[in-house]
């Protein structure tokens, strides 16, 4: 080959190895991104036009006229009629009916869920199928902003912005640039000095190499697959700040019914209180369940051996439980029955001018402090007794609290149980913390507590009453079943409706920052061996000083930067694969991770290029 370093084969060879790095660099997030677009093109295929059966209305009052029209001709307040077999056309809410919907085109499961009027399970999504019964919906959403559009422009990245710790992590990367820019303008006059010239392209290679090009190519990377893997969890991120944010979390708010426990919380007994015969008591609790389409109020039928079809209810007027009132009831015949929390029907005895048992305390509080949920029931003012509920405790869920606790999140169970309840679910499941009698204002203001001492929350909800702490919260992730309020008050949908999620959410969270750590750390710990291994071997020929530093012996002032500058390009596509999958976290607290992460890519980071470009100028050592 030709030794003078200022060839033109040489600085040929030189421009297209930094023509490639620029192209890795760039490669690396393309990558990223194809895989957001393959997933966008199979969302697009559920948006397409479908059939909608319009329902007419005048007034307030819906006339028995059906027009079938295009989806994108429904407008925002709209009311449309879906049956067995219908495609639903827009995301919308149910006002009528209940009927068994197929989401696997959105969510991915298999499983049919059912969506009825009414509570929070009222909500459905364009693309998805009905399979059995039929409701009516008023359409919430206008063409072009329903929750799948919003999706195809998530995954594609419409909204991809730069995350605070992104922002840091530039400016970290360009206060490193600036040293380097310093170093390689002082080499030039360095160079003169010691009499030996460096060329243009040599400045360049060097400037190249010795900026951290490669976290820098692997930055938006490392960011969009966060969203990626948050996607594959069947979590719709509104933003790559979300993912990430759940990585900082420092308290974590968990409702309890669903979450914590399974969720179906059955009657076990009635205890009818002194006085009261149990038919008498049993009368009452059934009549006051006939209009609660919740599982405590079937089970309590069920326990009862209640037939609804018996008792006529023509004329009777359904309370409708509340979280202000925290208790439901009816009123028929001159009966004025209730059920709800102690407190409540306590309340409304007292009112009345009646006294509430002692012995009916002292129940709720026995099968309180044994994890159940005691309803009590009143009829014209008086205490009629007490119905026992019991929950059942999610198998695992102490295993995934005390790994959170090892990240160092706070775990806060929040129910509407007393606090006796409360503390022995809190007790069992290892959450740290409980808010017991909780009303929709008390999340927002613990959450707002949290935030003032400088800590970041997360919570999970799925009802309109969430809205104003999803919205509130650092990390608000909506149930897909919710109500339309709460997904919009949220940052994040989990489409599985799966509670737990959340704790999987920071995990991503934690996995990403993880990553980005490791690889600035291995970036930067490369720039400082790439830095001894060139610029030795640059004046190694006329300052012999230096040669103590020339640990790796390398071919020629040429080949050393040739070899730096291949090995510079190659190292990104190679990190591709850990960016996108990301390095596996293990929960062992923030100094643990820190020591690990410094040991195994501060000292790999050193190690690699010393290798790999050793390795390399053997290669290049036969051309050049």
């Amino acid at each position: 080959g030709n030794h003078s370093q200022g060839s033109f084969a040489y600085n040929f060879v030189v421009f297209l190895v930094l023509l490639l790095t620029l192209l890795f660099a760039n490669f690396a997030e393309a990558v990223a991104e194809a895989r957001g677009k393959a997933q966008a093109d199979s969302l697009r295929k559920t948006r397409e036009e479908t059939p909608a059966k319009k329902i007419e209305i005048v007034g307030e009052i819906f006339m028995n006229e059906i027009h079938l029209v295009s989806s994108s001709q429904l407008k925002k307040g709209d009311y449309f009629l879906c049956e067995a077999g219908d495609i639903i056309p827009m995301d919308g809410e149910i006002i009528e009916g209940l009927a068994t919907i197929d989401e696997s085109a959105i969510t991915g499961e298999s499983a049919p869920v059912i969506r009825e009027a009414g509570g929070d399970k009222s909500s459905v999504t364009g693309g998805t199928k009905v399979l059995s019964d039929k409701i009516k919906v008023k359409v919430t959403t206008e063409p072009g902003e329903s929750f799948l559009d919003k999706m195809i422009a998530l995954v594609e990245g419409a909204s991809r912005q730069k995350t605070p710790n992104e922002i840091a992590l530039t400016i970290l990367l360009a206060g490193f640039t600036l040293v380097f820019i310093i170093v390689c303008t002082t080499l030039k006059p360095f160079g003169d000095y010691a009499n030996t010239p460096i060329t243009i392209a040599a400045f360049i290679a060097l400037f190249v190499c010795l900026i951290p090009t490669t976290i820098g190519g692997l930055l938006s990377a490392i960011g969009i697959a966060g969203m990626d893997r948050a996607l594959r969890a069947n979590v719709i991120t509104k933003s790559g700040r979300a993912v990430e944010t759940a990585g900082d979390i420092d308290v974590l708010l968990l409702d309890k019914t669903g979450t914590i426990t399974i969720g179906n919380r059955k009657a076990t007994h009635f205890w009818p209180a002194e006085g009261v015969s149990e038919e008498s008591f049993i009368n009452s609790v059934v009549l006051a369940s006939l209009a609660d389409e919740t599982p405590e109020g079937k089970s309590i039928l069920e326990l009862a051996n209640a037939d609804r079809s018996n008792y006529s209810t023509t004329d009777a007027q359904f309370i409708q439980f509340t979280a202000e009132t925290r208790c439901s009831g009816i009123n028929i015949d001159g009966r004025k029955i209730r059920k709800g929390a102690t407190d409540s029907i306590k309340n409304i005895v007292e009112k009345s001018g009646n006294i509430f048992p002692n012995s009916i305390i002292e129940k709720t509080k026995e099968i309180a402090s044994n994890g159940g949920t005691p309803l009590v029931v009143s009829e014209n003012g008086k205490a009629m007794g007490v119905v026992e509920l019991q929950d059942i405790i999610k198998p695992g869920i102490q295993e995934r609290f005390e790994r959170l606790r090892k990240m160092g999140v706070k775990t806060v169970m929040v129910t509407g149980d007393n606090p006796l309840t409360a503390k022995y679910i809190a007790e069992k499941a290892g959450v740290d913390d409980f808010i017991a009698e909780a009303k929709p204002e008390d999340k927002m203001n613990y959450i707002k507590k949290e935030q003032q001492s400088g800590k970041l929350v997360a919570m999970m909800g799925d009802g309109t009453n969430d809205a104003p702490a999803l919205a509130q919260a650092d990390v608000g992730v909506a149930m897909n079943s919710g109500t339309q309020a709460a997904k919009e008050a949220g940052n994040m949908v989990d489409l599985d409706n799966d509670p737990t999620k959340l704790i999987e959410i920071v995990e991503i969270g934690k996995q990403l920052l993880m990553t980005r750590g490791t690889l600035t750390t291995f970036s930067i710990a490369n720039d400082v061996a790439k830095y001894f291994a060139i610029v030795p071997a640059l004046f190694i020929t006329s300052i012999p000083a230096l040669q103590k530093l020339n640990i790796m012996h390398l071919h020629s002032p040429q080949s050393a930067i040739l070899s730096a500058v291949i090995f510079n390009a190659i190292i990104i596509p190679m990190l591709i694969p850990l960016a996108l999958k990301g390095v596996t976290y293990k929960p062992i607290g923030a100094s643990g991770l820190l020591r690990r992460n410094l040991f195994i890519y501060g000292f790999g980071g050193i190690l690699v290029p010393f290798i790999g470009i050793k390795l390399i100028d053997l290669l290049v050592a036969l051309f050049v």
